[in-house]
């Protein structure tokens, strides 16, 4: 295998000991498999959980700080994280205001976070959750019942973080998160499969020369496979794919995500052809984010992640975050 590991038993764990050493804003318990901010919790302030399986760097421990997340647990690589952990991190940030649990539609996170609400709610602590499911490429999958979660994770993380930061109560911010959610649609395509520790060898085969149109951010399949198409036939697709879905009436937030092997270069000129498509549609941009944020390992492709949103919430997404992942305004 050519990666940069010890041993790939110890992949997350060796990531999260390097974490700590980059971040010492953030505490992060390498045994116990939590992310937390470290002046947390915050007197008065809603605190913001997330968490998933590992490999979708910088989502989700790169999201924890100021404006952002409270907390987050990584699981193994694409591997959902366990009751014990949500629980653990709940309890490290709750203010007593109340913790917003938000969970990327996979089954085993569904299952675990639902789990860890009951146990934290045993506990006194008030829980509210909000399921994240913008991918249209596909209804249901091999992780999912419905649609699958991606990168409007990172909408709703932004947005009612700033929320959460004005101290904003609960209900509130569980609103506002549904509404990016609902606002938001993703499409993702595969230029290369990811290889996982574990495995060793890519997880799915992708023949030289095609690519795979929809694809999941665990490699999971899509609507369909082509031949290798051009930066801006595959903008053409992936924006038609999502304006078929929904039609904006304001403006838009813009996200084209790396999935962790295709560099700037080309994400850029992707945002290019990203942006072409929806001028041409009468889709107006308010902000645009380029990047690796919603990642697959070492899969070469990228997403398309479009939100609504108005003048608040434009205003919540411009307000100042102070994460690893995530920074501006300060």
């Amino acid at each position: 295998m050519r990666m940069l590991i010890n041993v790939a038993e110890n992949v997350v764990a060796d990531a999260l000991r390097g974490m700590a050493a980059a971040h010492p804003e953030l505490t992060v318990d390498v045994e116990n498999r939590v992310i937390v901010r470290r002046d947390a919790p915050v007197a008065g302030k809603v605190a913001l959980v997330s968490g998933g399986g590992s490999g979708h760097e910088p989502l989700h421990g790169g999201f924890v700080g100021p404006g952002m997340l409270s907390a987050a647990c990584p699981g193994e690589v694409f591997t959902s994280p366990v009751p014990d952990q949500m629980l653990r991190a709940a309890a490290a940030v709750d203010s007593g205001a109340g913790v917003l649990f938000i969970v990327k539609n996979y089954t085993g996170d569904v299952l675990n976070f639902d789990m860890a609400a009951e146990l934290a709610e045993d506990e006194g602590i008030r829980i509210a959750k909000v399921l994240i499911n913008d991918d249209v490429a596909v209804t249901d999958s091999l992780y999912t019942a419905g649609r699958r979660g991606t990168g409007a994770t990172l909408f709703v993380e932004k947005i009612a973080g700033a929320a959460a930061e004005e101290g904003r109560p609960l209900e509130q911010v569980e609103a506002l998160a549904r509404q990016v959610n609902e606002n938001s649609r993703s499409f993702g395509v595969a230029l290369s499969a990811c290889t996982t520790p574990a495995k060793g060898s890519p997880t799915f085969e992708l023949p030289p020369g095609e690519l795979e149109l929809g694809v999941g951010i665990h490699g999971e399949p899509g609507r369909e496979r082509r031949a290798m198409m051009t930066s801006g036939e595959i903008a053409d697709f992936a924006v038609q794919a999502i304006l078929d879905d929904f039609t904006p009436r304001n403006p838009v937030l813009l996200l084209v995500n790396g999935m962790g092997a295709t560099p700037l270069l080309e994400l850029y000129g992707f945002n290019a052809e990203v942006q072409r498509v929806l001028s041409q549609r009468g889709v107006p941009v308010a902000r645009t984010l380029v990047g690796n944020y919603v990642t697959s390992l070492d899969m070469a492709g990228a997403s398309v992640t479009l939100c609504q949103v108005d003048e608040e919430l434009l205003r919540l997404w411009d307000a100042p975050v102070r994460t690893p992942g995530l920074r501006w305004g300060v």
